[in-house]
Formats: structure tokens, C-alpha cells, sequence
């Protein structure tokens, strides 16, 4: 495979998964020691960053399990809780057998004897060719360790790491803010590397055709390719491979888009942040290009807003399924997040701007009343929970009231726009069953 060609991840992949045969004729086998040693050392100097959101050195992750030297256990993370995010199920579907010669060959380096892939519940193509790629490995008797797969409840936050660590160990799918950390003290107890399914992918290539292959695409400081979601107003939405630093004005127009024609674009998922039409024609994708507009690639997740749209009412739309999201185990996300989401539904129901027009008449109130409540409540909540699911929410609607403050101005004052009734842009899961509710507790 040559350096520069793209797709790397999906390559050969076709119209489905491919065989154990096809696979391998069309990857070749893994050249690097599965020892630890060499396959630690090629991640590390490939400078691979984990793709699940993070974007934590894998090789410090590889590191600090194996160097606590107790059987250790690999969890392939696929859950994909992000409702703009379709990376994950993709992969799995067209790319499985990658994804577990990523599993195993990190299983060898931490000394893993257990694996786990984590699967969301309901990715019903993603399940499916998991199952026939384990079967025909284990026909084949090529893998030494047994690999499992788990479906994972239809939650936001039982994709977290820590929320995923206590599902597996038979608890409820809830983050922890609070050591031990997985690498540490995992599932069962036990030392866990937990790694997003792409990432692993990602490994397994490395280990056939080495750092500097790798290095050919992205960055110095952030090399390699990443899998993203492009939704919206697009011609043509889906999963494409990028390299890293692609321009997002390149990344739209090969969807079919115009950023000029748009009205904004939210990137990172739901715990991204809002640029503006302007904003998003001079950003590339990598971190160095995003910081300083608060906002960072994440789960991979873009979306772009018609011209037409209503950032005030998606965002509203969108922290009102975010608070109900929460885990509820503390109060900033349980009361905070709710307080946020109501008082952005206030803006787009006109109940904010009929209060101040009555409390006008009695000189009392500013079209900025509500706008400064949604900030000094963004402030009281962020950093305060007991995960990082308020911080997410937080972003989203810092960011919203920062690219938009005109468009939230208007709101304040006269209530609902036109655009407001308009089809939303973006998509949400329907609304959670009780069995989903139960199964997630």
C-alpha cells in the first residue's frame, strides 16, 4: 500500500467486510514482534494519538499497562454514543478483521489473555460482521486470545471509558470522575487498555508498513489519517478518511458542500463547538488549527448548518437531549444541564423575550438578562461534575452564544425566529424507551 493513497482504513474493504483471505491478501501479514518491545516502540514513534475523542498518546496507554506486569485485559471501544457519529459502525462493518489484528497485536503487548470489542447496542452490520470475522479466526486458529463482543446500552455516556469499565465489570454503564483509572484497575479489577476501535485499526497497520509510513500523511504533530462523519448540508454525507491537517473547506466540498452557502458548522459531535461560515473556510483539521476557535476534531462528527437554519434552535435541541442524557449522579449535570436547556428553550418559545417585554414596562430588564443567566450558569456548572458530561454541554453552548451572540441577541428580545419551526438539521436518537432506561441503569 502505498504511503500517500487513500483510504488506508477501509482500503480493499469493497461493498462489505471482506474474508480472513481477502484480508490478508490484501494487508499482508503483521512484520513487527507482538512481544511489546517493537510494536510499543513503532506506535510511539508513529506518534499515533487515540481516535475515540481524546486523543491520548497511544503509546502511553500501551506503556502504562504493560508496565504493571499483571494479566491485563483489551477493550476495543465501538460504542459510539455520538448521535453525528458513524466512524466506529462503519469500520466494523466494512473492516473487521483490521480492527482485530489491532486487538490482538495490542493484547500481546500489554499481555492481555482476554478482549473484549464493545459494540453499541443496535449497530445491528457492526454485530454482524463481528460474528462471522470471529468465526472464521477461529476456524482458522490464528488468534491467541479469545475475543468477545459486548453490546453496549444506547446511552451517550456508556462510550466513556470509566462508564464502559463499569458496565464490563457488571455494573451500571456511569462514568467516574475518580481514580483508579481503567490502565490501573479496570474491568474485573485487572489492568485495562482501553482503546477506540479505529485506533487499533490504526495499530495494526503500523505494525505491517512501520512509523514513517504512516507519518507520510498529517502533521508533524498530529500524523496519520482519521476517520470522519460528514453530515448536513452536503450532497453526499458519510464516513471519509482525511489526513490530518486537511483544510475542512476541502473536507465539505469533496461531500458535495459549500461552506460559503452555510450558516455555520459544528465540529467535535455534540460536545464540539460552533464555528461560523466565515470560521470554518480558513480551519484545517488538526488541533493546532482548531484551538484557537475552542474547538477540536473529537469524535470526528461534522455537520453543516444550511444557510436557512437556526444555531439557536438546534442548540437548544440539541443540550435539552444532552441534559437528558445525564447519568444523574450528580447535581451540576442533573439541575445544571436542565436549568441550561430550559432557559435555551425559553429563548426559541418566546418565553424569555415576553419577560423581559412585561419587566421592561417596570424598567427592570436588557435583552441581555437571559444570555448573561446562560453564561454564569455555564460557569457554575463547568468542571464541577462528577464526569466530563457537563464540560461537554458546556462547550457546545459557550460556543453557540460566542459565534452567535447577534442571533441569540435577537432571541432574547423577540422571541422565536421563522427558522425556528424549520425540519432540524441534525440528528437526535428518539426519545429512550423504558426497557432502554432500565437496561442502562
Amino acid at each position: 500500500m502505498n504511503a500517500t493513497d487513500l483510504p488506508r482504513l477501509l482500503a480493499g474493504a469493497g461493498r462489505g467486510a471482506p474474508s480472513l483471505d481477502a484480508h490478508l491478501a490484501h494487508h499482508g501479514l503483521p512484520s513487527l514482534s507482538v512481544d511489546g518491545v517493537g510494536l510499543v516502540a513503532a506506535v510511539e514513534e508513529a506518534g499515533l494519538h487515540g481516535r475515540g475523542g481524546a486523543a491520548f498518546p497511544t503509546g502511553t496507554k500501551l506503556h502504562a499497562v504493560a508496565r504493571t506486569r499483571r494479566r491485563a485485559v483489551v477493550v476495543a471501544n465501538g460504542a459510539e454514543g455520538e448521535p453525528a457519529s458513524e466512524k466506529d459502525g462503519v469500520l466494523l462493518a466494512h473492516a473487521p478483521h483490521l480492527v482485530l489484528d489491532g486487538v490482538q497485536l495490542a493484547a500481546g503487548a500489554v499481555g492481555a489473555r482476554e478482549a473484549i470489542v464493545a459494540v453499541r447496542a443496535g449497530a445491528d452490520a457492526a454485530h454482524a460482521a463481528l460474528a462471522a470475522a470471529l468465526d472464521e479466526r477461529a476456524r482458522a486458529r490464528r488468534d491467541p486470545v479469545a475475543v468477545r463482543v459486548v453490546a453496549t446500552p444506547e446511552r451517550y455516556v456508556a462510550g466513556e471509558e470509566s462508564a464502559l469499565t463499569q458496565f464490563l465489570s457488571g455494573g451500571p454503564a456511569r462514568p467516574a470522575f475518580t481514580p483508579p483509572r481503567p490502565f490501573e484497575r479496570g474491568v474485573g479489577g485487572r489492568p485495562t487498555l482501553i482503546q477506540n476501535v479505529e485506533t487499533l485499526a490504526h495499530v495494526a497497520l503500523i505494525a505491517r508498513h512501520g512509523p514513517d509510513w504512516f507519518r507520510a500523511l498529517g502533521t508533524p504533530r498530529e500524523p496519520g489519517t482519521a476517520l470522519v462523519t460528514l453530515s448536513g448540508d452536503v450532497e453526499r454525507p458519510g464516513v471519509r478518511e482525511i489526513a490530518l491537517g486537511t483544510s475542512l473547506q476541502t473536507l465539505v466540498a469533496h461531500g458535495g458542500g459549500e461552506l460559503s452557502h452555510a450558516k455555520a458548522v459544528l465540529i467535535g459531535g455534540y460536545f464540539g463547538a460552533w464555528l461560523t461560515a466565515a470560521d470554518a473556510q480558513t480551519v484545517r483539521l488538526d488541533a493546532a488549527h482548531l484551538r484557537p476557535h475552542g474547538a477540536s476534531l473529537g469524535s470526528g462528527a461534522i455537520a453543516v448548518l444550511p444557510r436557512d437554519a437556526c444555531v439557536v434552535a438546534e442548540t437548544t435541541r440539541l443540550a435539552a437531549w444532552l441534559a437528558r442524557e445525564s447519568a444523574g449522579q450528580c447535581g451540576p449535570c442533573v439541575h445544571g444541564l436542565a436549568a441550561i436547556a430550559d432557559l435555551l428553550r425559553g429563548l426559541t418559545d418566546g418565553r424569555v423575550a415576553r419577560a423581559r417585554h412585561q419587566a421592561h414596562r417596570r424598567g427592570r430588564a436588557t435583552a441581555e438578562d437571559a444570555l448573561s443567566c446562560l453564561r454564569r450558569w455555564s460557569g457554575d456548572v463547568a468542571g464541577r461534575g462528577a464526569c466530563r458530561h457537563p464540560d461537554g454541554v458546556v462547550r457546545l453552548v459557550r460556543s453557540a452564544l460566542d459565534a452567535f451572540t447577534a442571533d441569540f441577541d435577537d432571541h432574547a428580545r423577540h422571541g422565536a425566529c421563522d427558522r425556528c419551526a424549520l425540519e432540524p438539521a441534525l440528528p437526535l436518537p428518539s426519545p429512550p424507551s423504558r426497557a432502554r432506561l432500565r437496561a442502562a441503569a
